[in-house]
């Protein structure tokens, strides 16, 4: 059983960021909590107080935290030092004893590679940007950094998997417990609840969420209930189901900081000829994904032959978003199987596939499946039934 994220694993994620660094770069200064998750294995909630991670040329990490953030800190992170500060805003801003420390370390004489310029606008946060405190020149990391978390190692792999068994058990509890009657908000917090009761006593006290997006295991319908499921991104509204319904779900669970997506369409009773026309073609639009995917094909590649289905089936009014998105930390991430991205696929990239038809008249028909890139083509880390039969409710 996986434990938490150990120390060799985040130094060997230091050490190829650090061979990406330019000759003349001194450090990489980040405040993104994902970025420094994914370094130092520090999960904390992000306030208005900075945080800051420094990774030097030499590999060293050194964490810049406030003082109530200390003993947290010390705790948890893989640091080889940790510098706290007394409060934000203090009598001094944290970002100017901030640039004092990177002077102390003589990091200000050459050039530093940043996720933002200073500290993100959280929670009401103001201060000084880094350029304006610094004379080094900046140079942004995020391309680096989100294609070193692009491709997952074999522990990252099977924390994804894990996430994919306990949203397996949210998703079956939801299934179970929606009828016509029911209200969605009681139903998913019911099949949630219970599937992470079970999730924890399980796992504890080897497990922990360590995610900002998610805690435990969840399943839900998000207001994609009826003709409000042609909605990609609805919002809850309390309906009540009725029979002949189309439902879209989604489920999920947090397992040391992964993620995965697994999505349904699901109806109530027997579906309508245009209900069954939609779907077929959903499930063939996801197949044809698939299919397409393997190492060495580039992100657009699927997202043209998902596109050039909706043609040939005349179905581009239907068409809403692309085919899916990388998956780990975030619930999105780079790259993203769109026209628009080139990146070429590698072994051990997971992805989102969920290629989506949406008829404002009928409702929506999507399935999402979190699938590993492979040398030939994709294996299916979610494991849910696609089929029609298995997922029409009772009435």
């Amino acid at each position: 059983m996986i434990r938490g994220i150990p120390q060799e694993e985040t130094r060997a994620r230091v050490d190829r960021l650090v061979h990406t660094f330019p000759q003349d770069m001194r450090a990489a200064v980040l405040s993104d909590d994902q970025y420094i998750y994914y370094l130092c294995a520090f999960h904390f909630a992000p306030t208005e107080r900075p945080i800051m991670l420094i990774v030097t040329r030499e590999g060293e990490r050194i964490l810049f935290v406030p003082y109530l953030e200390e003993a947290h800190a010390q705790q948890m992170a893989h640091v080889d030092r940790i510098v706290s500060y007394p409060e934000y805003p203090g009598k001094e801003h944290p970002l100017k004893l901030f640039t004092k420390l990177l002077e102390e370390l003589h990091l200000t004489q050459g050039m530093l590679g940043i996720d933002y310029d200073g500290y993100p606008h959280i929670l009401g946060y103001q201060g000084p940007v880094l350029s304006e405190l610094i004379a080094s020149p900046l140079k942004r990391l995020h391309r680096e950094l989100d294609r070193l978390i692009a491709v997952k190692s074999p522990l990252e792999i099977e924390l994804i998997r894990e996430s994919c068994r306990w949203g397996n058990l949210a998703h079956r509890l939801l299934q179970k417990y929606t009828r016509v009657g029911e209200i969605e908000t009681e139903v998913s917090m019911r099949a949630s609840q219970e599937a992470t009761r079970i999730m924890v006593e399980t796992l504890a006290p080897y497990h922990k969420s360590n995610s900002r997006w998610q805690e435990g295991a969840s399943a839900g319908y998000r207001g994609q209930i009826g003709r409000n499921s042609s909605i990609p991104h609805a919002v809850g509204a309390n309906l009540i189901f009725q029979p002949g319904d189309v439902l879209v779900t989604g489920a999920g669970s947090a397992v040391w900081g992964y993620l995965s997506e697994l999505e349904r369409t699901m109806i109530i009773g027997e579906a309508s000829q245009q209900q069954k026309f939609y779907f077929d073609h959903m499930v063939a639009l996801q197949d044809l994904a698939c299919a397409s995917m393997r190492a060495g094909v580039t992100a657009a590649s699927v997202d043209t032959a998902v596109h050039d289905y909706f043609t040939a089936h005349k179905l581009e009014k239907c068409w809403r978003h692309h085919t899916g998105h990388s998956i780990s930390m975030r619930y999105h991430e780079g790259p993203y199987l769109d026209t628009g991205d080139n990146t070429i696929l590698e072994p051990g990239m997971v992805f989102t596939v969920e290629p989506g038809i949406y008829d404002p008249e009928v409702g929506g028909f999507r399935h999402s499946d979190t699938v590993l890139v492979t040398d030939s083509g994709v294996e299916f880390l979610t494991y849910y039934p696609r089929d029609l039969e298995s997922l029409t409710l009772p009435l």
